[in-house]
């Protein structure tokens, strides 16, 4: 691999200490996590994603415009199956248009309609402080 002088930043699908060993190995200068403190507790994440995050193990993500109109990952749900290959690219008229069907589903507890925003790696979330989850990830 070439070497360079800038700072390499690595990220994408990290939710372990051995993916982390693995890209500082690879001479990334740091790693960056994501989704893995989406249910940190000091995280302001909505308990119905909240609940998906930490209960939801047997489904994909898919990359969708559906909610916001901008590509995102977001955890399969029935409004993703159903728009994500229908959906614009017009950000943020979609985000508005869907915005009150988001805000009901998570009313009503209904993972089904909700933007489950979320990278690959989520089936690694655990109910924990992020200072916990930071020493996990960094514990050899």
């Amino acid at each position: 691999a070439a070497r360079t002088s800038r700072p390499i930043f690595a990220a994408g699908g990290v939710g372990t200490r051995e993916d982390v060993a693995t890209l500082l190995d690879a001479h990334a200068t740091a790693v960056v996590v994501g989704t893995r403190f989406l249910t940190a507790e000091e995280a302001g994440t909505k308990a119905t994603h909240r609940r998906a995050l930490l209960e939801l193990t047997v489904r994909d993500t898919v990359v969708t415009r559906a909610f916001s109109g901008r590509p995102a990952r977001a955890i399969r749900n029935a409004f993703t199956d159903r728009f994500t290959e229908l959906a614009p690219a017009m950000y943020p008229e979609i985000h508005y248009l869907t915005s009150p069907l988001r805000g009901e589903a998570n009313d009503a507890g209904d993972a089904e309609y909700l933007n489950l925003w979320a990278g690959t790696g989520f089936a690694q979330c655990s109910e924990a402080s992020a200072a916990e989850i930071v020493n996990e990830l960094g514990s050899a």
